[in-house]
């Protein structure tokens, strides 16, 4: 396993060792030893999550607060996704900064997203599978979020506009101005 920094502290990308040959290939994708020794995080991971989704679909970006904010290890099984972490902790020297990185399955790269961040992807193949550990479950009354398109942030996608498909849940999402106000 290797780690490679992002420019948002705590925020990584997990390179795995892929052993390949004619017929295949297998990666172990998750072994808290070697986690731990690489990144110096003892995290004890608590619920997977799937979802699959079509080109377009824009997921985020959410985050839980308080004692219910999740580290998340994401990844993707099948296609390719746009994959964004938002840095909202206060007192980090990189609050407000995002990273974005393409997940696919050929690339094999993990993204290691800490917790008091939002999160978010969009679909950039025909279909995704998407995968994530969270570090904590999920409790709905501690659920906050940011819209996609915030001038602030200024996140660009790699879509139009016109091919972003959110749920009504995400359409309603508040403002990075907003959410700061309130720390």
């Amino acid at each position: 396993m290797r780690i490679e920094q992002t420019p948002l502290k705590d925020c990584f990308i997990v390179h795995e060792k892929v052993h390949g040959d004619a017929r295949g290939y297998f990666i172990e994708t998750y072994n808290s030893r070697d986690f731990k020794a690489a990144s110096g995080l003892d995290i004890e991971f608590v619920q997977d999550n799937q979802s699959r989704s079509s080109k377009g679909v824009l997921r985020g970006l959410h985050m839980q607060k308080g004692d219910a904010a999740q580290a998340k290890l994401v990844r993707v099984l099948e296609g390719a996704v746009l994959d964004i972490a938002v840095d909202l902790r206060k007192d980090s020297p990189s609050f407000g900064q995002h990273f974005a990185i393409e997940l696919t399955a050929e690339n094999h790269k993990q993204f290691f997203v800490p917790a008091g961040f939002a999160h978010g992807f969009v679909v950039l193949s025909e279909q995704a599978t998407f995968f994530y550990k969270v570090d904590k479950f999920y409790q709905p009354g501690n659920e906050v979020g940011i819209m996609y398109n915030d001038k602030d942030l200024n996140i660009d996608w790699k879509l139009p506009v016109s091919e972003i498909q959110l749920s009504e849940k995400d359409k309603t999402l508040g403002s990075f101005a907003d959410y700061a106000a309130s720390l």
